[in-house]
């Protein structure tokens, strides 16, 4: 039978049931399953109904049925345990059609919970939330993560392995719902609420425990850590919806025993990790991707709300203070807030913050206090270089002038407070991996400030004094060895070969030439060859290799744009006059101290 016939619906279903339960009470097990592969074919077809009204009565009517039918006292364990397997998906489905059908959906699927096995509601749960029909999504997964929630609490044995089984399912099926929200806002915040009320029942299950079981505790943890980002993701953007929920999530890792600190520091949440990562798990942990990403946003919902704040009673202040005083812990601070930087999901109001955020602890640190070259500092150089990358796309793609702005002094800043060796291999590293010429032509300019900052203000012409201030100079001054030629060289004289794309890498060539012309003129007017930038052999070099094709490049260019009249021909002419300026005069120079030389 299918739904097109409604009269006749409500006897079909009261005849279904009948013979299913007969079936079962005489052990035909076989042909109970074939009336209940029936009764589900029938549900799905009702999903089928285009009309809209039609298919809600059509629904809210199987479902009222079907609830009535289970909370019969005369009915057998045996039906229902048999109904639960295949039914709440089913129910599920039907959810969709309305409120009161996602009511009825709902209380069914609760009725399970309540009469059947634990253990077995959780498998039955999970394999409803892995393989939904297309079209269904927060009405569908919401009863089911309802369900799941009250089933964690009436576990009575293997709790861990049973919640490590489903955590992954219901964090896929928030996922993979998240990413295209229905557009109805109150589906969603149930949906959102649904996830939450799961975290606090294994909170009560922890409870239960006397928190004993550690990996149960700290699967707990990683699973808030989660909802918090994916909440964060979906929902950043309208705080006022998110300040509720993330309260309430902060004030369930307090009870995991996770500090502020050791939040955005990421110590308590790789502690966390490593507990659930032995053996056989260490793949499992894959499903918790957003965790660190989490754990920095929990630190920043504090930092931003009141309402939060109220919640934890942790002094955040004292946070940051702590932060400004520990070089490494602010180090692993700024590795963990690249999570946030680097997220494409993540509104950019968010990342504002954490922009404010670390600004405001960059701000209040004493830098030269800190720079202490004898200190290996190489382990952290990855995390770095990869949180400055992640700055770098705020400095990029953040469509706010002041935000921007901002990320860029604070970009600086993080910077400075490296030590001078470190500071440049991340410079270096920063420029060859970078494809955006005016981000190349902007760490272009920071190295030339470096250099600026660090050059002796006084060229000494005695002998003693100086040859002693030079040379400790050299030893200690990363920016001012041969080293600095390289990333001039990587933009004139590009590693894939042949000279540089314009006007492509306009701004990038053009910063390169000021920099290679600053190089030259000042240790021409010092009397110094730091750089070894004087030498006949790289003065050959530079002319040979990188400024006669460069002149060539930008003549053909210059000449092919004023054969056409458009606009766009103008504005490249244009764009390309500053390089022909300065790339003339850097071949002056050049031309100049070779004569010096020969």
């Amino acid at each position: 039978m299918s739904a097109e016939n409604p009269n006749s619906m409500g006897d079909f279903l009261q005849q279904t049931l009948a013979s299913c339960s007969n079936s079962i009470k005489n052990g035909d097990f076989k042909q109970s399953d074939e009336y209940i592969s029936e009764l589900v074919t029938f549900l799905d077809s009702i999903s089928d109904t285009k009309d809209e009204l039609e298919y809600e009565n059509l629904a809210f009517e199987a479902l009222s049925q079907i609830y009535h039918y289970l909370i019969s006292p005369s009915l057998d364990q045996a039906v229902t345990d048999e109904l639960a397997f295949e039914l709440p998906k089913a129910v599920a489905k039907l959810a969709c059609a309305s409120a009161r059908c996602f009511e009825n959906a709902e209380r069914i699927i609760d009725r399970f919970v309540e009469t059947c096995s634990p253990r077995d509601m959780v498998s039955i749960l999970c394999e409803a939330m892995v393989s939904p029909s297309d079209g269904f999504s927060n009405s569908y997964f919401t009863p089911l993560f309802g369900a799941l929630a009250k089933v964690f609490e009436a576990l009575q044995r293997r709790t861990f392995e049973q919640v490590k089984a489903a955590l992954p399912v219901v964090l896929k099926a928030l996922e993979v719902t998240l990413s295209d929200p229905e557009d109805e806002d109150t589906g969603l915040l149930n949906l959102l609420n649904k996830a939450i009320l799961i975290a606090h029942s294994l909170k009560a299950v922890c409870q239960k425990m006397d928190h004993k079981d550690e990996k149960l505790v700290a699967l707990f943890s990683l699973y808030v850590l989660q909802i918090m980002a994916l909440i964060s993701n979906s929902l950043g953007a309208e705080t006022s919806k998110c300040f509720p929920m993330t309260s309430q999530l902060s004030h369930l890792l307090q009870y995991c025993g996770l500090s502020y600190l050791g939040l955005i520091t990421g110590h308590e949440v790789d502690t966390t990790i490593d507990l659930l990562s032995q053996g056989d798990e260490v793949d499992y942990i894959n499903c918790f991707s957003y965790v660190r990403s989490g754990a920095v946003l929990t630190v920043l919902w504090k930092d931003f709300s009141c309402e939060v704040a109220d919640a934890t009673k942790e002094d955040l202040d004292a946070v940051k203070d702590e932060l400004r005083s520990d070089q490494m812990k602010r180090w692993q601070a700024v590795g963990m807030l690249k999570h946030t930087f680097a997220s494409v999901n993540l509104p950019w109001a968010l990342k504002r913050h954490a922009i404010d955020f670390l600004f405001c602890i960059m701000e209040g640190v004493d830098c030269h206090q800190n720079n202490d070259e004898t200190m290996e500092h190489s382990e952290y150089m990855p995390t770095l270089y990869a949180a400055l990358q992640a700055i770098q796309l705020v400095i990029v793609y953040a469509s706010d002038p002041l935000l921007r702005k901002r990320a860029f002094d604070t970009f600086k800043m993080v910077l400075a407070d490296l030590s001078p060796s470190l500071r440049f291999d991340i410079l270096m590293a920063l420029i060859r991996n970078s494809e955006l010429s005016s981000m190349i032509a902007i760490l272009l300019g920071l190295v030339k400030d470096e250099m600026f900052k660090e050059y002796p203000q006084k060229v000494s012409k005695e002998i003693g004094d100086a040859k002693q201030e030079n040379d400790t100079f050299k030893h200690s001054s990363p920016f001012w060895t041969v080293s600095v030629l390289d990333c001039v060289e990587f933009v004139l004289k590009p590693p894939k070969g042949g000279p540089p794309c314009l006007p492509e890498f306009t701004d990038a060539v053009l910063s390169a030439l000021n920099l290679y012309r600053f190089i030259l003129i000042t240790e021409s007017s010092g009397n110094t060859n730091y750089t070894e930038v004087l030498s006949k052999i790289n003065l050959q070099k530079v002319y040979r290799e990188w400024l006669e094709p460069l002149r060539a490049l930008v003549s053909s260019v210059a000449v092919e744009n004023h054969k056409d009249n458009d606009q766009l021909a103008f504005d490249a002419v244009c764009a390309l006059n500053p390089v022909e300026f300065v790339l003339y005069r850097c071949i002056e120079l050049v031309e100049e101290n070779l004569k010096h030389r020969t």
